[in-house]
């Protein structure tokens, strides 16, 4: 009979044991459940206001995006949460031509830009960030991938006109500090003004694969010519193509002869300019007689 009883007491304790665990179990299987349907809804919910622009794939062309509904908006938390794993938020956008450096907050909403989003690409600009190419906007953490496969062809991104920009231009140029920015400034004195882009070449330490980094960014806009026929010859002196050694020569040869015989080549031809340097002044704007 004591066996018995004693058998009973072990059978119970296995039993209150086992039950123990299953009810440990199911706490441990109902709380990661809740865990992943909170995560899930997180993300629902910041769908609103994403990091990045997410936009369902639609057609490229101008005018508005019709969205099929929002998150927010339609169904339970739960149904929200559903759909938030199939699929991204969307809004309204419009396409047209626009320069990624002065685009307005406003205008960047219309491209499909939260106001946050717009805010980001804003506070980027105003911390002397600058978009030299296309693929610089691409690089920005709130322009998902599809977003600029949709944007890129409507930006332009003027280039920098080298006769018109001043240090701060030249300095926001990739791989051009301000040592050279002032260099660039000067020499464009010089030269009363760039010619052709390669001139940027002759400035000390400007080597072939620094300006490669920025030949697709500048232009070189109007400069008026260069007065090689009428200048005296000081001022002849402070020419970089010029000099001393050519600046006399050139005062000497414009006085004997006729106005149809003075050229750059034609000095070249008489000895009056360095080798060297007489193909860089040819090439160079220069007024008429």
């Amino acid at each position: 009979m004591d066996q018995k009883k004693e058998g009973g007491n072990k059978l119970s304790a296995s039993f209150v044991i086992g039950a123990i665990a299953l009810v440990f179990l199911a706490i441990g299987y109902q709380t990661a459940l809740f865990m992943h349907r909170a995560a899930v809804l997180r993300i629902a919910e910041s769908m609103d206001h994403p990091d990045t622009v997410y936009l369902v794939s639609g057609p490229a062309s101008s005018g508005e995006f019709s969205c099929p509904g929002q998150f927010r908006s339609q169904g339970t938390r739960t149904e929200r949460a559903g759909r938030a794993r199939r699929s991204l938020s969307c809004r309204t956008y419009e396409n047209f031509r626009f320069n990624p450096n002065t685009v307005s907050l406003e205008d960047l909403q219309r491209l499909g830009f939260s106001a946050r989003q717009a805010e980001a690409i804003d506070n980027y600009r105003k911390k002397g960030g600058r978009f030299h190419r296309k693929e610089d906007f691409k690089k920005s953490y709130v322009v998902e991938d599809s977003v600029y496969r949709r944007l890129e062809e409507y930006m332009d991104i003027p280039k920098l006109d080298i006769n018109a920009a001043d240090s701060a231009d030249f300095d926001a140029l990739p791989g051009i500090g301000p040592f050279y920015a002032a260099r660039m400034v000067s020499y464009r004195k010089e030269l009363h003004g760039y010619s052709y882009p390669e001139q940027l070449m002759d400035i000390y330490r400007f080597d072939a694969e620094k300006y490669a980094g920025l030949a697709d960014l500048i232009e070189v806009g109007p400069s008026e010519p260069y007065g090689l026929w009428t200048l005296p010859e000081d001022s002849l002196r402070k020419h970089p193509y010029i000099r001393s050694y050519a600046a006399h020569g050139i005062v000497v040869f414009r006085e004997n002869n006729d106005a149809d015989k003075l050229t750059v080549a034609a000095l070249a031809e008489a000895g009056v300019l360095d080798p060297v340097l007489a193909p860089k002044l040819e090439k160079c704007r220069i007024a008429a007689p």
